[in-house]
């Protein structure tokens, strides 16, 4: 079974964009002209243009016409995976250091949003490799009695997994924070490195949709296990 005919036309002008065809800031060939050469409806186009707006490729003026866009060189899409130890590795372990209820510190409850009064549940981990440690991860939560923790679920388990006990994953805004940073003596403990050794940290903030802070996280990296991969396409 083909394509259907609405794909056909975005493949079309998608691959005229890239062959430089088309240029940014060109029009693209009108609803009635792409209606005869593909021989659809009007609706049929209109999802085609639709789909090409939403990807980037082109922008709507209305009365005018498309226009092909002008592609942002800036944006790169990040794939970030916390979960830098695979459980189905043998080499790889989760190893869970603590998991208290404490009073927060001015960092944290700035980053979460709350007064020195109120409890934020802790979590602190160690990605081990081929028993080398890795990464040290710390999260924090705001405390809310009521909520069991689990500790054999967490040890394995995400940021958004973890807050997912009162939060959907779906109702929840991430954002990361990448830095650099020289180890300070609880680092270089866990991580087995001199103290003053660099770091790459990523933090990690959740939001409810309403953009209050329910959760953030530090992961701390060593230069050997520190790496980040992101790409930038049309494609």
């Amino acid at each position: 079974m083909g394509a259907p005919e609405y794909i056909k036309i975005v493949q079309h002008i998608k691959d005229r964009i890239i062959k430089q065809d088309l240029n940014p800031g060109d029009i693209i060939p009108s609803e009635n002209l792409l209606c005869e050469q593909f021989n659809v409806s009007r609706m049929t186009v209109r999802k085609s243009l639709a789909v090409l707006v939403n990807d980037g490729y082109i922008y709507s003026v209305p009365g005018k016409g498309n226009y092909v866009n002008e592609p942002n060189v800036n944006e790169y899409i990040l794939y970030y995976d916390e979960m830098i130890p695979d459980p189905d590795d043998a080499g790889c372990k989760v190893h869970l250091l603590e998991v208290d209820v404490e009073l927060p510190s001015y960092e944290v409850g700035y980053n979460l949003h709350i007064p020195k009064t109120k409890h934020v549940v802790v979590i602190k981990r160690v990605f081990l490799k081929e028993s080398f440690p890795i990464a040290y991860d710390i999260k924090y939560m705001p405390y809310y009695r009521g909520i069991p923790i689990v500790e054999k679920e967490i040890s394995y388990s995400t940021f958004p997994e973890m807050v997912a006990q009162r939060k959907s994953p779906f109702a929840m805004i991430k954002k990361l924070k990448i830095r650099s940073t020289l180890a300070d003596g609880e680092i270089s403990t866990h991580l087995e490195v001199p103290i003053g050794s660099p770091l790459l940290v990523i933090e990690e903030l959740l939001l409810d949709t309403q953009e209050l802070p329910i959760g953030w996280g530090v992961i701390y990296l060593p230069g050997e296990s520190a790496a980040l991969d992101a790409m930038a396409s049309f494609e």
